[in-house]
């Protein structure tokens, strides 16, 4: 016992268990497992559309509308959209004249902007100021980024004395005359011809009310099929 002699250990015989090998099965295993959830799982369509409609109606100031094919499917993003849209259309205002009522007559729908004729037209004529063309700007660029599936529509009305029967005047008049003179200025400015109306109701002729309406897309094509119906 005592002539036995003993060797150190090889590198061979001394080292532990292949850790790399044990990593590298580790990791396909939590792969395959990933692999196979993927498989089995179901795309929700209903649920993928409620977060694209979201996320869409949160950031349709910096999408442009040319360029998101995505549609308005949620009330509630119309809405949000349509609130939006009105309070920057009442920070115009509020900028530009302080003398403006603005009213909000049903949010995210509809609203009312009312303003002295002679603070936008040159006193006795039918031409806008131009101290007010940058107004005039700021509202077609707030229209002209209604996103998808979306209207805003723009009327403006302006009060007319009447005849001496009680009705309007149906001859060229100082207020006839502003009236269209607001239009042409708007369409050549960028609006869409067929997002604005104009009109002359009896009251003040310095009075101008200005209705701008959020409209979905199919309301309103479902309007012109009624009227042409009828």
């Amino acid at each position: 016992m005592a002539d036995r002699e003993f060797l150190p250990p090889t590198f061979e015989t001394a080292r532990g268990p292949n850790t790399s090998a044990l990593f590298l099965s580790l990791f396909l295993l939590v792969l395959a497992f990933f692999i196979l959830l993927v498989t089995i799982s179901t795309l929700e369509e209903v649920k993928t559309k409620s977060v694209m409609d979201s996320l869409t109606s949160t950031f349709t100031s910096i999408v442009p509308p040319s360029t998101d094919p995505t549609r308005f499917k949620s009330k509630e993003g119309d809405l949000v959209a349509g609130q939006q849209y009105q309070e920057t259309v009442t920070d115009i205002f509020a900028a530009a004249l302080q003398v403006a009522k603005i009213k909000v007559v049903h949010p995210g729908r509809l609203m009312q902007v009312q303003i002295p004729a002679n603070t936008l037209f040159v006193a006795g004529e039918a031409r806008i100021q131009a101290n007010q063309f940058e107004l005039l700007d700021r509202i077609v660029a707030a229209a002209s980024g209604r996103p998808p599936g979306l209207r805003f529509d723009l009327e403006f009305v302006i009060g007319s004395r009447t005849r001496e029967d009680g009705g309007l005047p149906q001859s060229q008049t100082l207020e006839l005359a502003r009236a269209g003179a607001f239009a042409r200025e708007m369409s050549e400015r960028g609006l869409p011809p067929d997002s604005i109306a104009i009109g002359i109701e009896p009251g003040d002729p310095n009075d101008v009310t200005m209705w701008f309406y959020i409209r979905r897309q199919e309301e309103t094509r479902l309007r012109f099929q009624g009227d042409g119906d009828g």
